[in-house]
């Protein structure tokens, strides 16, 4: 999910890629030379304050989405679908799409640990994409559903073994919730991710399979847009689905789906943006389905926040204002889990009051606690079992950090499950995974964040602590025998009789589980065949090469940008969030912690290894742009406030090397850039955040406003928007050949979809930007990502509903380019080292390959 500024390197990474900078890992060791990390005094320290920690994670959270509905607020949930429908109508061109990262993906190859920009080492071990939904059939234990965030549904026969997609031909691969009705063994996944991270994509409905996921049906299309947290079946016929537009119940024969509870129905205002978001629904078992409780709350606050208590069976819902020990005025976001025989009710609840005004009392957490109502009734009386402190002292791998203790992050890591078995036996998920067997007396600390603080862990010796988890717990179910976690870095499992005191007893399940979630990726050529890395979503940098066993991570945290030398894969420049830029010249081979095989090169203002240069860039984006000159691999031009230039250093640029030759303006921020030669086209958004939404802290408007600049003629000026989109530059691509001839590419919907957003996604000019021509063409309405002029004189397009290719010649006929490749939305192409084949970037189904058209 989000990651924090910082914490990400080796053996401090603090992961979660939604809201960056929650805190700033400091190195504690020096490394002499060859010695290696010389302390194992891992400690996550913060460096801001908590007031400007809270606004960059809310720029970040913005970010992913407000690229897809600006200059909007809001988006017609038919957009999408028309989209992906008027995509499959074109013509289909070229041959078969195949997929380059089917090789595991280990976070923890011993060669790859770079002593301060790797994570190996950490205990993650095979990782995978974002799982935000697991579900166990409970007539067949051995087999598993989970839900991916922008990766589809797959299926395991064999406690998750191995892994089978089972919802590629859907509309949709974003997944909030998955759940299978005990009474038919039917399987219902909710679309739409429902973790409010800043990559999350709305949803197509509820979709229902009888067959196994063989064949799916949309048996809630009504709840198209919206994104669904929870599926719960009440055992007398219904299905309740929580979603961020509210309570709906149906049949669970999937039918007549109608809204229960949302903020008008209970006279408040829906907050923020319209929404009325419902994050958990719980039935009390032995009740015949009477007596029902949802959480709706907005993780920053919002009038209608609190339980809400139904004991008809869902015909009414009322407020309830609880008693006992949780604190109802600072409830927040909250997860709810009964008892199998409903005699108890569990809930983890997140602190409004801490969210907004983590200084008045801790900077350490947003947790209110972990709290139980004894006879299970959701008026309680509650008491409390567990605060940050209680979990901290439970093991838990950031007990000594500052400013990022246990529950940091409880707005976006939750869940909650009791053993069906025992009442008292409960698992927990914030950044951790933690366990009680006493119904909260004691808790242990079973999947640690990472091993780096802990008493088990050398440098000498880092496999000497046992295996753990990837950090930011999302998704949980138990069943026959076993509990199933999904979290930042995938899924895990572990026997529910392990002894929680003395072994952690991990099974990583992602050695088949492909849904990784890449911005960027690039490839160069090496002795034993193509090298291509790529940056992803709190799993840092991967590296692909022929002659290795597994894909490996150089480098931890948030992956972005990636440029990569096309003669030469061992050379390649990375990104961390920020515009965080390093680069290694030895394809990041680090064996042990003994070489520094990244250096870093940022000229922005959040640097890691060295203080800012007095000049440095204030306001880049969260993943923000860098290109290397279409006529030199040694020429790079980075994007923040700022246009950087390194003035052609190549593999020798630095912190100083940076010239800084443009400024977009005050609280601007660079989005795309192209370069040849000394002509340089800079994309820009604004104003501070580029957010077109009401702000939910401030009431107000922030705006939007975009625009392009180039020093095409010999001075940099602003180009004439007026015949361009009113929405977001997302890439400009400028023609080895001829420096006044550039494509500009552009995000979000037409105006069909989003007023004042202009039509067209893709524009071409071939004086400088002077003047621009729409070739759109019979594209899809759909966000456009990235483009490719290949050398045969062909376009290829990436966008959210797939890949398009068209002659430059006659640039307005589209078709599909190739067959076979997943319902993923394409963040970025890159070519071949030799202009051969081209590669996909999906955000949710790792890397794609095809013949260049």
């Amino acid at each position: 999910m989000v990651h924090h500024r910082g914490a990400r390197r080796a053996p401090f990474l603090v992961v979660a890629a939604l809201a960056a900078a929650l805190a700033v890992v400091v190195p504690s060791f020096a490394s002499p030379s060859g010695s290696g990390p010389v302390t194992n005094d891992r400690k996550l320290q913060k460096d801001t304050d908590a007031a400007e920690q809270r606004d960059e994670m809310s720029r970040a959270a913005n970010e992913y989405e407000a690229m897809r509905i600006a200059p909007g607020t809001s988006l017609d949930p038919a957009a999408f679908a028309t989209a992906r429908a008027a995509a499959a109508s074109l013509p289909t061109v070229g041959g078969a799409w195949s997929e380059l990262t089917t090789k595991r993906y280990d976070s923890d190859d011993p060669s790859y640990r770079d002593p301060v920009w790797s994570n190996s080492g950490g205990g993650a071990g095979l990782v995978s994409g974002r799982m935000t939904a697991v579900a166990v059939d409970p007539r067949n234990a051995r087999t598993v559903y989970v839900g991916a965030a922008d990766g589809g549904v797959w299926k395991s026969t064999d406690r998750g073994a191995h892994w089978t997609p089972v919802f590629d031909s859907q509309p949709t691969q974003a997944i909030g919730a998955v759940a299978i009705n005990p009474a038919d063994g039917s399987v219902w996944v909710g679309t739409g991710e429902n973790n409010t991270a800043f990559e999350n994509y709305t949803g197509q409905g509820v979709f229902r399979s009888t067959d196994g996921g063989g064949s799916w049906s949309n048996v809630a299309p009504g709840l198209a847009g919206t994104t669904i947290g929870a599926i719960v079946f009440d055992g007398v016929g219904g299905v309740y689905v929580g979603t961020n537009f509210g309570l709906y119940k149906g049949s669970a024969t999937g039918s007549g789906f109608t809204k229960l509870l949302d903020a008008a129905t209970v006279g408040q205002a829906p907050s923020p943006y319209g929404m009325s978001i419902v994050n958990s629904v719980a039935v009390q078992p032995g009740t015949g389905g009477q007596v029902v409780v949802a959480n709706m709350a907005w993780r920053g606050g919002a009038g209608y926040d609190g339980f809400y208590v139904s004991r008809d069976g869902g015909r009414h819902f009322a407020y309830d204002s609880l008693t006992g020990a949780i604190n109802p005025k600072a409830l927040g976001r909250a997860t709810l889990a009964y008892s199998a025989d409903g005699s108890k009710l569990y809930t983890v609840v997140e602190d409004t009051f801490l969210f907004n005004k983590p200084n008045v009392q801790t900077a350490n957490t947003v947790l209110m606690g972990v709290f139980v109502s004894a006879k299970g009734d959701p008026s309680g009386p509650w008491n409390q079992i567990a605060d940050y402190r209680k979990l901290a002292n439970s093991g838990s791998a950031l007990k000594l950090s500052k400013g990022y203790g246990p529950g940091v992050q409880a707005w976006y890591n939750q869940f909650l499950a009791v053993d069906p078995a025992d009442a008292n036996h409960v698992y927990l998920g914030l950044e951790e995974v933690f366990e009680t067997r006493n119904g909260g007396s004691s808790w242990n600390a079973i999947g640690p964040y990472w091993n780096f603080p802990l008493d088990c862990w050398t440098a000498a010796n880092p496999e000497a602590c046992p295996k753990t988890t990837h950090p930011d717990q999302h998704g949980v179910a138990v069943g026959g025998g076993y509990l199933f976690v999904g979290n930042d870095g995938g899924m895990y499992s572990r026997s529910t009789t392990t002894d929680p005191t003395t072994v952690r007893g991990w099974n990583d399940l992602n050695a088949t589980l492909r849904t990784l979630q890449y911005y960027y990726a690039g490839v160069g050529r090496t002795p034993s065949g193509d090298a291509v890395w790529g940056g992803l979503q709190d799993n840092g940098e991967s590296l692909l090469r022929p002659d290795l066993p597994t894909m490996v991570s150089p480098f931890g945290g948030d992956g972005g940008d990636t440029l990569v030398d096309p003669d030469n894969g061992d050379r390649a420049v990375v990104e961390y969030t920020d515009l965080d830029m390093a680069l290694t010249t030895n394809g990041g081979y680090s064996p042990n912690y003994s070489i520094a095989s990244f250096t870093e090169i940022t000229p922005s203002c959040f640097p890691f290894t060295y203080a800012p240069r007095p000049d440095c860039d204030p306001n880049p984006r969260f993943i923000a742009p860098f290109r290397a000159d279409a006529q030199s691999i040694d020429h790079w031009v980075a994007g923040g406030e700022y246009v950087w230039d390194n003035g052609g250093a190549g593999w020798d640029t630095r912190r100083d090397t940076w010239k800084r030759v443009y400024d977009t303006g005050t609280g601007n921020s660079v989005t795309a850039i192209g370069v040849n030669g000394n002509v340089t086209y800079a994309g820009w958004c604004g104003p501070v955040g580029c957010n077109p939404r009401t702000s939910a802290a401030t009431g107000s408007s922030e705006g939007f406003a975009r625009g392009i600049a180039t020093n095409y003629g010999g001075t940099w000026h602003e180009v004439d928007m007026s015949s361009l989109p009113n929405r977001y530059v997302n890439n400009l691509i400028v023609d080895k050949a001829n420096a006044a001839h550039v494509y500009a590419v552009f995000g979000g919907f037409s105006r069909r979809w989003i007023p004042n957003a202009g039509v067209g996604h893709v524009f071409e000019s071939t004086n400088g930007g002077a003047t621009w021509t729409d070739v759109s063409g019979n594209l899809p309405d759909a966000p456009a990502d990235d483009l490719l002029l290949t050398a045969s004189g062909q376009l290829v397009l990436g966008t959210d509903v797939g890949v398009f290719v068209a002659s430059q010649t006659a640039p307005t006929a589209w078709s599909r380019l190739g067959t076979g490749l997943p319902n993923a939305a394409v963040n970025d192409l890159t070519p071949g080292p030799t202009g051969g084949y081209v590669v996909a970037a999906t955000h949710g189904r790792g890397l794609w390959r095809i013949a260049t058209p």
